[in-house]
């Protein structure tokens, strides 16, 4: 049984939020709410925990997870972004957006597609900013659900405890999230393209 903390989603408790980042800066897996839905994640830094994600989610190694920054400057640190880039993150940011960028050096090579590509969320949550905070460096975030499992809904910490149980170290309660999945925008070389029609809104994305 994976521990449950629950965390106010409006005014995140400190004192729990450092439960949090420790058990990530010690090489734990948890489960988080965000403002798409629950996620799954541990810091990128820690090999053996990626490690661990992929095999909670069954998910192919040539298939790299996204991960959450604090904000635009964070994303600039681990992505190459342009002019174009720039101008459509900071208007859609904190958001229901993945943006997909060449990544940094500073991206663990776990964390990178072939093309040397990652994609970036900074979501519109206050959990996953304190947490961010308090790590300090990015935390991976992938959907709290099994590729096979499309038809069960995960709204709460309840039901990924029902789907993971101990295979978590830690699960946050911050209430109900009903599932829906981010827009995934892809500005490789400044070029936005929609990937995947998802929660955020395209009109302000300027083509």
């Amino acid at each position: 049984m994976a521990k449950i903390l629950e965390i106010n989603p409006d005014n995140p408790q400190p004192r729990l939020i450092k439960e949090v980042v420790d058990t990530l800066k010690k090489g734990g897996v948890i489960c988080y709410p965000t403002d798409t839905m629950y996620g799954i994640g541990c810091d990128i830094y820690s090999a053996k925990a990626v490690k661990r994600v992929y095999q909670i989610k069954k998910r192919p190694k040539n298939k790299p997870f996204s991960f959450m920054c604090s904000d635009l400057k964070n994303i600039s640190e681990y992505g190459h972004v342009g002019n174009t880039a720039y101008r459509i993150m900071r208007k859609n940011l904190p958001g229901p957006y993945t943006f997909v960028l060449s990544g940094s050096k500073l991206v663990p090579k776990i964390m990178l597609t072939h093309q040397k590509t990652v994609g970036i969320r900074v979501p519109d949550n206050a959990i996953c900013q304190a947490i961010l905070s308090g790590v300090g460096n990015p935390v991976l975030n992938t959907s709290a659900t099994l590729s096979e499992d499309t038809e069960k809904e995960i709204c709460d910490a309840w039901d990924v405890e029902d789907l993971f149980g101990s295979q978590l170290d830690l699960i946050i309660d911050g209430g109900t999230v009903y599932p829906d999945p981010s827009t995934v925008i892809s500005i490789i070389d400044d070029v936005p393209e929609i990937l995947r029609h998802g929660k955020g809104a395209v009109d302000s994305i300027v083509f």
